[in-house]
């Protein structure tokens, strides 16, 4: 049975001025009931504008469809009134969004936000509602899903934020599932728990999934059918295993042949030291036990952790979801208050006064994980990648400025004529490049990357891997590098530190911990992280190397 036809789908974009930007071109595919499509392809090729179109969340005015019809289960969705859109928003068709921090509302707890679909579309009461609530939490992960009810997303990790939004998505078990990137900001254990609950479900609610990934690995494992996309258009489609096996276009072999590959230049003998911590604990004040307790649940996020990095390394952190990596880098920026001794470059950290911290701050950058969260929509990109120059090199002319950012924009590979551009007007994967542009324009002697690459489709990932192991050569730059994907980290690390509950349960260098990992937690992530090997293949009677 047809649940979802998209029919010569075109999407337009308007601005003012300018003729229509053309981001979706005569783009055709069907879903069944109960089968999964993939659509694949770099950011910017049109998977997410094509997925959005479906349940009308363009930015319309500004936003058009030429030509095209969207039926689902035999309804006319594309410029349906909003009537009907609301009725099958988040009931009949859910979707997970790639970026969690900015689709979640800042203002609401987890509970509220979580309960909403259920109290609008199920009429559930809200005793029911927070059963359900807390039933969800726990599906997708949270243990302590009671206790998180009253969270707000700010308190969570990135991982966390989009176990919520999968949650919110599945509510009321919808018909249709649009999947963006579900799994981008999950570490490899997550990601597998993750992608069970959903094929469980889809097969317990006979539910359709139309899922958007630049994970090649992870759509072998989930889909019937694949539809790769470039520049707006469908270049291939077909059954899964024959485009991924047997690919016909160039462009699906290239995508295919692209993962993380390499490792970075030796450090110099006796580098200089750049950053060294010593006993580093960072503790959250949590809520009251009870109403009439006087105490409170206090989280010790980060538990005595110690490293060094000096100049032209870099040193991998890897871990689950709220295991304290990217609470570790903000504690060594100074961006939380933590106890322990931080030295950097000589000069210790923890007793600086504000203004001298302040002058030390083009010497340490740091890339969030959330790159549209981080980047001011109001500004130009140009503003924004010279915000930081024109605030600590006030010496620098206009001109100055403008050729530096038309430099760092072609280094992370955007048009230089991107500065008169707004983050809106990118791709998630455009966005982390902006974002990576800005920190880099000062030319730190400490970069910290938090999930640089996670929203970057792999061709993008590896060239981006390359841009900053030859940064790194050419200025003896000093890299702390957050990521839950392995095989980034591989790319990239010298020395790993394998977090978990706030602690390093192991460190090491980067291919003697890859090939003899003395923790069970850390063979666990190896293992997740490098098994794709599907989970239901003697169903599907599809083999793949480990």
């Amino acid at each position: 049975m047809t649940l979802l036809q998209v029919d010569h789908l075109s999407v337009h974009f308007h601005s003012r001025n300018q003729p229509p930007t053309e981001a979706v071109t005569d783009v055709s595919f069907s879903l069944n009931q109960g089968e999964t499509l993939a659509l694949v392809g770099e950011s910017g090729s049109g998977k997410s504008v094509s997925a959005l179109s479906i349940l009308g969340l363009l930015p319309y005015p500004m936003a058009s469809h030429p030509t095209g019809s969207i039926l689902f289960q035999g309804q006319e969705l594309l410029n349906a009134p909003e009537a009907i859109l609301r009725k099958v928003r988040g009931h009949d068709i859910g979707m997970i969004f790639q970026e969690p921090m900015t689709a979640l509302n800042p203002l609401h707890t987890l509970e509220k936000q979580i309960a909403e679909p259920l109290l609008v579309h199920k009429g559930m009461t809200r005793p029911q509602a927070k059963e359900r609530v807390i039933e969800l939490l726990h599906l997708v992960g949270f243990a302590d899903g009671v206790r998180r009810l009253q969270a707000y997303p700010h308190q969570l990790s990135g991982g966390q934020r989009q176990r919520v939004m999968i949650a919110m998505a599945l509510a009321c078990e919808p018909k249709l599932l649009i999947a963006d990137e579900p799994t981008t900001a999950l570490d490899v254990t997550i990601q597998a728990s993750i992608l069970e609950l959903i094929n469980r479900l889809q097969h317990q609610f006979q539910m359709g999934l139309l899922l958007i990934s630049h994970d090649l690995g992870m759509v072998a494992k989930m889909a019937q059918k694949i539809a790769v996309m470039r520049h707006g258009r469908i270049v291939e489609h077909g059954l899964t295993e024959n485009v991924l096996k047997k690919p016909q276009h160039p462009y699906t072999k290239h995508l295919i042949d692209s993962e993380p590959s390499g490792h970075p230049a030796p450090v110099v003998p006796a580098a200089s030291p750049v950053l060294t911590t010593q006993d580093i604990h960072v503790t959250f004040k949590g809520q009251k036990k009870s109403w009439f307790s006087h105490g409170s649940m206090d989280v010790r996020a980060v538990n005595g952790v110690s490293f060094s990095l000096v100049a032209g390394e870099t040193v991998g952190i890897v871990g689950e979801s709220g295991s304290g990596k990217s609470t570790l880098a903000y504690a060594v920026l100074r961006l939380v208050a933590a106890q322990g001794k931080i030295n950097f470059c000589g000069t210790d950290l923890q007793n600086l006064p504000r203004g001298t911290l302040r002058r030390l701050r083009p010497q340490m950058q740091i890339i969030f994980q959330d790159p549209f969260s981080s980047l001011n929509p109001r500004l130009s990109v140009g503003q924004i990648v010279a915000e930081g120059l024109e605030i600590h090199e006030k010496q620098l002319g206009k001109k100055a400025i403008d050729d530096q950012v038309k430099t760092i924009l072609q280094e992370v590979g955007l048009p230089p004529d991107a500065r008169y551009r707004y983050p809106h007007e990118f791709s998630g994967g455009q966005r982390q490049r902006i974002a990576i542009a800005r920190a880099l324009i000062l030319k730190p002697k400490l970069l910290i990357l938090d999930e640089p690459t996670s929203a970057l489709d792999r061709s993008i990932q590896a060239e981006v891997i390359d841009l900053l192991r030859s940064l790194q050569q050419r200025h003896h730059l000093a890299y702390l590098f957050i990521s839950h994907d392995l095989k980034v980290v591989r790319a990239m690390s010298h020395r790993i530190l394998v977090m978990k509950d706030g602690r390093v349960v192991e460190e090491g260098e980067t291919t003697g911990l890859f090939t003899n990992p003395q923790n069970l937690y850390t063979k666990s992530l190896i293992q997740a992280s490098f098994e794709i090997l599907p989970r239901d293949s003697k169903e599907r009677g599809r083999k793949e190397n480990p």
